[in-house]
């Protein structure tokens, strides 16, 4: 038998047979036919209410206080959003603020900057990004396959919208995907101007791939290393502004304040280092704290960064904000399943965009590469409910994500040049994916919906904006790839540039409070809510989750391994 660096003998009999089959495959893709159709849309509606985590009986559950009280929302973020406030009213001193500025951002990844760069450009004079972590320590440095953005002869907006509308089950606020798509020629040429390289063909033209459920080729990348290329040149510029643009590191906001009349006027930071408050009294308060993948909704990995813990959904719904779409849940069809150590990595779609296949056990592909991602994963899911997939040495289950098809069908070195972040992540553990493909499984990897806000970025709270993962409307109730990194640039940019404008009209009372906590906490009462937890949690709590769960009688969805209830 034939071994394969990196991987136990138990899985080298299936590596065999992808080995097998997969000449036919590649013949078939060079000879130009289709390797396997798309499917209709009767087929994905079915895989999807099989498969799919979020048409689970369990997967939703009613919200009891609050804007979108007696809706259904994803059974963890009900029990995040029904929980106690971080601080006692009586508890702070608002009198003195340590900061009173026109625009205080919440969040320092991709939107944050956009939003602190184009605040400044719009004449704010002073401005506080205030994040978790680092600035940059964010979901948009680790974005890895591109950005999509109609730029070629054959693509327009127009194009680009449909593709965005469809993907988004029609649920996506249309005048959301109109200012996304019309703007994201213009973010390209702005990205560029400030410094990213983009990746190129050999004419110098702009290089673009298809990604799943576009029906143009229109994702621009830099490698496979596209976030943290944008997020390079968006910190620097934001940290050559310090006379503009103040950075509070590792400050997150554990509630906002708001003035006499309701209003949204600034924010509690809590300096994690020293436990320290931080009174900031702003003008304008944005948003972007990001999405919830450290929630490991339905026990599923995750792909997203350390605090990703859906803090700003939490303090915009607190004081008032309406949430939207807060029922669906993307999982990334291509998690990491083998080696261990990177459980639930991203394993970036621009593999599949560069022609890489998903293939059984037994070496047969089951599903058109290219489906929407929801469809994508509820198939990956399926086929090893039915006993297709292949098992790890220490249960996992996973698929064959057939990366050396991409050498066969483009040219040696193509996994070289394009993936160079998939090919050295690998190499860490001696598998080549050049020679030998990827065992992935679905990924909790993004926050479909989140705080409702218009074309302006605003909330239906005055003074508060929101922008990037945190916002809900742009996406409906599926995002395709490549549109978060032009979301949290586009509207990031929008957001600091309305935010500015609010700011000149100088809209808040003198005096900072925290009685829409004191509501809340009377309505959690009312409502009989009975709980311990308290919100936002800031960082996620890990342990030893299988120890954990063998000693637990009940099912800890936070624990739980993702694959369960699906067997056949």
């Amino acid at each position: 038998m034939k071994s394969f660096p990196g991987y136990p003998e138990s899985m080298w009999p299936s590596l065999e047979m992808v080995e097998k089959t997969r000449p036919k495959r590649v013949e078939r893709a060079k000879q130009g036919l289709k390797i396997m159709e798309p499917m209709t849309l009767e087929e994905r509606d079915e895989v999807l209410s099989k498969y799919h985590p979020d048409y689970q009986p369990d997967a939703r559950k009613e919200i009891r206080v609050g804007p979108n009280k007696g809706e259904l929302l994803t059974a963890k973020v009900v029990d995040l959003l029904e929980s106690h406030a971080r601080v006692k009213p009586e508890e702070v001193d608002l009198s003195n603020p340590d900061f009173d500025v026109d625009v205080l951002i919440i969040g320092g990844g991709g939107a944050g900057a956009q939003a602190a760069i184009w605040a400044m450009k719009e004449g704010a004079k002073s401005i506080v990004l205030a994040t978790k972590l680092r600035i940059g320590d964010a979901n948009s440095m680790m974005s890895q396959g591109g950005m999509q953005a109609a730029v070629n002869p054959h693509d327009s907006p127009v194009i680009h919208w449909l593709d965005v509308m469809g993907g988004g089950h029609f649920a996506n606020k249309p005048e959301l995907v109109k200012v996304l798509t019309s703007e994201a020629p213009f973010i390209t040429k702005f990205l560029m101007e400030l410094g990213v390289m983009w990746d190129r063909d050999e004419t110098g033209h702009l290089q673009t791939k298809p990604g799943g459920g576009t029906s143009r080729r229109r994702m621009l990348s830099a490698r496979d290393y596209t976030g943290a290329e944008i997020m390079r040149v968006l910190r620097d510029e934001v940290k050559n502004h310090p006379d503009r643009i103040t950075v509070l590191e590792y400050s997150p906001a554990i509630e906002l304040l708001t003035d006499e009349e309701g209003r949204v006027a600034g924010a509690l930071l809590m300096q994690t280092e020293t436990g320290e408050f931080i009174v900031v009294r702003a003008k304008s308060t944005v948003i972007t704290t990001g999405g919830f993948g450290r929630l490991h909704i339905k026990g599923f990995p995750t792909t997203n960064h350390y605090g990703a813990t859906a803090d700003g959904v939490v303090l915009a719904y607190r004081v008032g904000a309406r949430l939207r779409d807060m029922d669906t849940v993307q999982f990334h069809p291509t998690g990491a399943v083998f080696p261990e150590q990177i459980w639930g990595f991203l394993i970036t779609e621009k593999v599949r965009g560069l022609g890489g296949q998903p293939v059984n056990k037994n070496g047969e592909l089951f599903v058109f590469p290219l489906e929407p991602r929801d469809v994508e994963a509820a198939s990956f899911i399926r086929e090893c409910a039915k006993g297709l997939g292949v098992t790890t040495p220490t249960g996992r289950v996973g698929i064959w994500l057939d990366s050396p098809v991409i050498e066969e069908l483009s040219g040696p070195g193509t996994i070289e040049k394009q993936l160079p972040a998939m090919l050295r992540q690998f190499h860490r553990f001696g598998i080549d994916i050049r020679k030998t493909p990827m065992l992935v499984y679905p990924t909790l990897h993004y926050q479909n919906g989140g705080i409702e806000i218009n074309e302006r970025t605003e909330t239906n709270v005055p003074n508060l904006f929101v922008a990037g993962e945190a916002s809900g409307g742009v996406h409906g109730k599926n995002r395709l790839m490549g549109n978060s990194v032009l979301d949290y640039n586009v509207f990031g940019r929008r957001a600091g540039i309305f935010a500015a404008q609010n700011a000149a009209k100088n809209n808040i009372g003198k005096k900072l409070t925290l009685k829409h906590v004191e509501k809340w906490e009377k309505e959690l009462e009312e409502a009989g809510i009975k709980t311990k937890k308290i919100s936002p949690i800031l960082f996620p709590d890990y342990r030893n989750f299988e120890i954990l769960k063998k000693h637990r009688k009940e099912f800890d969805p936070f624990i739980g391994f993702a694959l369960t209830g699906w067997q056949e």
